[in-house]
């Protein structure tokens, strides 16, 4: 509600258009997907990103941040191959705005760089998942410090890839090995670690 009266205070004082309602209107996207509204949040995400792209141009940072924020729309749709193409067009927009060198340690640019780990892990592109992560971590560690919460749970996803793919390879050499039933206890620790780490 407080959003919603906000938006109208500044549709009405300053107009649809300008940026100030534009990044109410994004806040709004926002709160209506964290609470699982995803159609009246596509729309208002839609209409920030179409309003930043005609206001400030399409490789502004706030227009970038709204077409992350559409990627993560779409991942919670369950539309992986449109939320990564969000997210990519994102991190190539950060990357021409303030050159790789810089998007490298610039925080938003990591959390798209995290986002991408985590569709790439959904989706079983293991390597490409783990390549994401570390990068991300790199420039969290530098951004935050090595011990933040966001290293923490990259640490922690990295650390779970691993045991999936452990726990793939046993697997394997169970059909594969004569002596590999004396593995599952190992394969049952994974597992256990695995669901400890919330992956599944």
């Amino acid at each position: 509600a407080m959003f919603t009266r906000a938006l109208q205070g500044f549709e009405e004082a300053l107009g649809p258009n300008h940026t100030s309602t534009l990044y109410t209107v994004c806040h709004l996207g926002n709160l209506y997907r964290l609470q699982h509204k995803l159609a009246e949040s596509e729309i208002m995400i839609r209409r920030a990103m179409k309003g930043f792209e005609d206001a400030l141009g399409p490789k502004h940072t706030s227009t970038l941040l709204t077409i992350h924020n559409l990627g993560m729309l779409y991942a919670d749709q369950g539309k992986l191959v449109e939320a990564e193409a969000m997210y990519e067009r994102a991190l190539r927009g950060y990357e021409d705005a303030l050159s790789p060198e810089l998007a490298s340690s610039y925080s938003p640019a990591l959390n798209t760089v995290f986002a991408l780990g985590d569709l790439f892990s959904q989706i079983d592109r293991k390597d490409m998942a783990k390549a994401m992560y570390n990068r991300a971590l790199s420039g969290y560690a530098i951004v935050q410090g090595p011990s933040s919460k966001r290293c923490r749970q990259l640490e922690d996803r990295l650390q779970a890839l691993q045991v999936a793919s452990a726990e793939s390879k046993v697997g394997q050499d169970e059909f594969t090995e004569p002596g590999a039933a004396k593995s599952r206890p190992f394969v049952q620790k994974l597992r256990k670690l695995g669901r400890r780490l919330n992956i599944r």
